[in-house]
């Protein structure tokens, strides 16, 4: 996987933890309360796989591996699947057809992700010795900075109608990732959809991705280039903790 190296300055960075840490706890504070439905499997709960709406859309579940922030396979994460509450998942398809037909296409990082993998991410943002992955993916950072701001105790992904994903080109041969500047699941400001200091090139794919998506109704979360949520949510207050299978 292709890594990238934050290179803004110590405070800056401690200035943009605490910014995401405000705007985390704000966001809290006004969502609605969210419960853990019982469905005991996909199907109970309504989740449709994308690939039976589009299959060839490329995925790369990094979760469902050991290439990702934790450096091993998050629980919940039994397959490399993307499942996704209906609207959101048709909403995506279309997406990914608007960009083959201009020569692009998506490549998914994540989807639905069950609520038991969320705790497994905050289980290891308290571990303090397992840190395989820092020069990755969180150089700048102390390892306790990451919760709050960077890894929270609930995720809209758990609501199934958020996803994580890239852009890649197909125009002139096999399809490949455009430079977006940093990695998925890179924690620092380089992330920041408008970040600064990233090239035009980089700033003009995550703008059309960011457009791509806004198209069919996907907001972006800021402070991740890579992170988009149907809006409105179809199930706001509801989430799920079925395994992907």
């Amino acid at each position: 996987m292709t890594t990238r190296t934050c290179t803004s300055p110590a405070p800056a960075i401690a200035r943009s933890a605490l910014l995401l840490a405000l705007l985390a706890g704000s966001a809290h504070a006004a969502a609605p309360a969210v419960t853990i439905s019982p469905a005991r499997d996909v199907a109970e709960a309504g989740l449709v796989d994308i690939r039976t709406l589009t299959p060839a859309i490329e995925q790369d579940i990094r979760y469902a591996g050991p290439d990702n922030f934790t450096g091993q396979r998050v629980p919940g994460y039994d397959a490399p699947k993307c499942y996704l509450l209906a609207p959101a998942a048709t909403a995506l398809a279309q997406v990914e057809a608007d960009l083959r037909a201009d020569g692009f296409a998506l490549r998914l990082f994540d989807c639905y992700r069950p609520a038991h993998a969320v705790k497994a991410f905050v289980a290891w943002a308290q571990d303090p010795h397992e840190q395989s992955r820092k020069a990755q993916q969180y150089p700048d950072l102390d390892k306790p900075a990451l919760l709050g701001g960077y890894i929270a105790e609930t995720s809209g992904h758990s609501r199934a109608a958020t996803v994580d994903l890239t852009l890649l080109d197909c125009r002139t041969g096999p399809c490949a990732p455009v430079d977006m500047g940093t990695d998925f699941d890179f924690f620092g400001p380089r992330a920041h959809t408008d970040a600064p200091e990233i090239s035009a090139a980089q700033r003009s794919h995550r703008q059309h991705l960011r457009q791509a998506m806004a198209r069919h109704g996907f907001a972006n979360y800021p402070m991740e280039w890579w992170h988009f949520t149907l809006q409105p949510e179809p199930a706001p207050t509801t989430a799920y903790d079925v395994p992907v299978r």
